[in-house]
């Protein structure tokens, strides 16, 4: 289900990114606005972005085998990480460039009619993938809490997040290319046009440091959310043989599954067999409570002698 709400948000900043770069391209060529230009690569690149996540979420369905036991799931990590070097590198690198080059060498704007037309088409085109991207995550969420960032950053669901800010960054350049080409043309002032160009490209390389950021702790392996941790602890200690145990240790394969490994500490008067089945109960109750929880691997301290017949 979370890779098919995934899929519905990418699609749509597929659809939206080609018809925009089209548009932003014509209008560039028109107008020689810089920051037109930096735009046009800017959703070209994000098109490109949005194959890539298709291809990780695809990749990551791959069954298990020998070399990868736990699946192939944080291919979708794999790939946002390189979507974030490509919006790092040539969103925001080109953009930077471009916007240097036009204030080394100013060109007055033509008719910025185009201009003004396509960055308003693009910014509902934009927006409207940014809302489907944000309800697609929101629903997703089992949390309350309604701060995007903070929801982004407990997200292990890489593939919907990446979308979300990729679109949010094309959001703001939009508005921010809107505003330079508006006061290039009212102050008659090129360069002002070459300066939008910069900012858009230093929001695309604080959004894509940001991305990277949050996509490298997935790949590198981070735990399930502390609730999560909790009531499996919780689940582990109501069971009246346990006598202890430690800390349930956690990792993410993927935003839906997740690997547990805890010691317990289980009543001496059991012998072996009733404590493989307090075990096997434990197993099953924690992978009911927790769908998720696909593999759970639970080792006694205890040495337990089997029982003579």
């Amino acid at each position: 289900m979370a890779a098919g709400g995934s899929n519905i948000a990418i699609y749509g900043a597929i659809a939206a990114n080609i018809l925009i770069a089209i548009s932003k391209f014509i209008a560039s060529f028109f107008t020689g606005s810089s920051a037109m230009l930096a735009e046009g690569i800017h959703s070209l690149v994000d098109t490109g972005n949005g194959l890539l996540l298709l291809l990780g979420i695809k990749k990551s369905k791959q069954k298990p085998d020998k070399q990868h036991p736990f699946g192939y799931g944080k291919e979708v990590y794999f790939w946002s990480f390189v979507v974030s070097i490509l919006i790092f590198a040539l969103g925001g690198g080109f953009a930077i460039y471009e916007g240097v080059h036009a204030l080394q060498d100013p060109h007055t704007m033509e008719d910025p009619t185009w201009n003004y037309i396509v960055l308003v088409a693009a910014i509902l085109f934009e927006g409207t993938s940014l809302v489907i991207a944000v309800r697609t995550f929101n629903k997703s969420r089992k949390t309350k809490s309604k701060n995007l960032i903070k929801n982004i950053i407990r997200s292990k669901d890489a593939s919907t997040f990446a979308v979300i800010i990729e679109d949010t960054a094309a959001v703001t350049g939009l508005f921010i290319a809107l505003l330079g080409v508006f006061l290039a043309q009212e102050l008659d002032n090129p360069l002002i046009d070459g300066g939008a160009s910069i900012v858009i490209g230093a929001i695309l390389l604080t959004v894509a440091t940001f991305l990277a950021h949050e996509s490298k702790g997935l790949l590198l392996g981070e735990s399930a959310q502390p609730e999560v941790i909790e009531d499996v602890d919780r689940i582990i200690n109501s069971n009246p043989h346990i006598l202890n145990s430690n800390i349930p240790q956690t990792m993410h394969f993927s935003p839906d599954q997740i690997l547990l490994i805890v010691e317990v500490d289980i009543t001496d008067d059991l012998q072996l067999v009733e404590a493989e089945e307090i075990i096997d109960k434990l197993r099953k109750e924690i992978k009911k409570k927790h769908p998720k929880i696909r593999e759970v691997y639970i080792q006694t301290t205890n040495h337990l002698e089997p029982k003579i017949a």
